[in-house]
């Protein structure tokens, strides 16, 4: 552990030297408003045309798509001018960048300046897309970057990502169309019918063996309702009914029956949803929850039941 915390110290170290050394913003910020860079330039003429064919991106760029948040963090605290910096080719700002990329952490980290945020947010790249055109884009998706499971909940991760974004825009530019004459809501539906119909697939396959397991459930629950441990005496009442185990029994097979119920109309609502884009957001997910939430519970409930009488 010593020697790991050793090497992140150095790591650290050499990024700071190297993030405070690093000029190449300079040449895509000037390009893009036409300003006088202040960074001395030492055979800028030779070394041009060799820098832009190594590197499309700048190191700042680069470490915004990939994700890198230490070196945005230390290039913008250190060159705070550099946020202004651009893809020279698509015309892309570093906030393009993360938000096409999906890049959260990098998307708060800019966000936390709104004055900078509100300059960026307005700039189109080169196809005159908005940053709510990025995020309506599946090029650049990946499940792994977004880290959730199943169709349904991936979909629901891009239309937050469009919400995040959509709440950092200027009214006005929500319904900008690009050179394709196609606002973000329409590409984002384009881009998004494959994943929708895998989400719709996926969702109501869930659903319906999650109803299936809540029928069955409820089904061995209501049966056990009639099957009171100890069995009955000659006048038909509990032998055990003074007992607390015949108190815990009769309580968790209500509960288990309930939740089990509960659980069962649940996923039958998902199922007779319509399941548009709206649905994943926030509607669907959250009842899938419940109803996994409400099985689960209604499952440990039935085995409470059987301990006593078991006992």
């Amino acid at each position: 552990m010593y020697k790991e915390m050793q090497k992140q110290k150095s790591l650290l170290e050499l990024t700071h030297l190297l993030v405070e050394k690093d000029h190449s913003w300079v040449e895509s910020k000037k390009k893009m408003d036409g300003t006088i860079s202040l960074v001395p330039s030492h055979d800028r003429g030779e070394e041009e045309e060799e820098t832009r064919s190594i590197h499309k991106y700048t190191p700042l760029l680069m470490a915004t798509s990939t994700g890198i948040a230490q070196i945005v963090e230390k290039v913008l605290q250190l060159h705070p001018q550099a946020a202004e910096a651009h893809d020279i080719d698509n015309q892309q700002n570093i906030l393009h960048i993360a938000i096409k990329h999906r890049r959260l952490q990098i998307f708060k980290l800019v966000k936390k300046s709104k004055s900078l945020t509100l300059r960026m947010a307005m700039k189109n790249d080169r196809d005159g897309n908005t940053i709510l055109h990025q995020a309506a884009y599946m090029r650049y998706y990946s499940a792994n970057t977004q880290r959730v499971g199943g169709p349904a909940l991936q979909l629901q991760e891009e239309l937050r990502w469009m919400v995040r974004v959509e709440k950092i825009m200027p009214p006005h530019y929500i319904t900008h169309h690009n050179h394709k004459g196609l606002t973000a809501e329409e590409l984002f539906n384009s881009e998004h019918a494959k994943l929708l119909q895998s989400a719709q697939e996926w969702m109501k396959g869930t659903a319906q063996s999650c109803s299936t397991v809540a029928a069955l459930v409820a089904t061995v629950v209501y049966a056990a309702a009639y099957t009171a441990p100890g069995g009955y005496d000659s006048n038909g009442l509990p032998l055990l009914r003074d007992s607390a185990f015949f108190v815990t029994f009769a309580i968790t097979n209500t509960v288990s029956l309930i939740s089990s119920l509960a659980s069962l109309v649940t996923f039958l609502s998902i199922l007779t949803s319509p399941f548009e884009y709206q649905d994943f957001y926030r509607s669907l997910p959250f009842r899938l929850h419940l109803g996994f939430t409400l099985l689960f519970f209604s499952l440990v409930t039935n085995v409470l039941k059987g301990m006593p009488k078991r006992a």
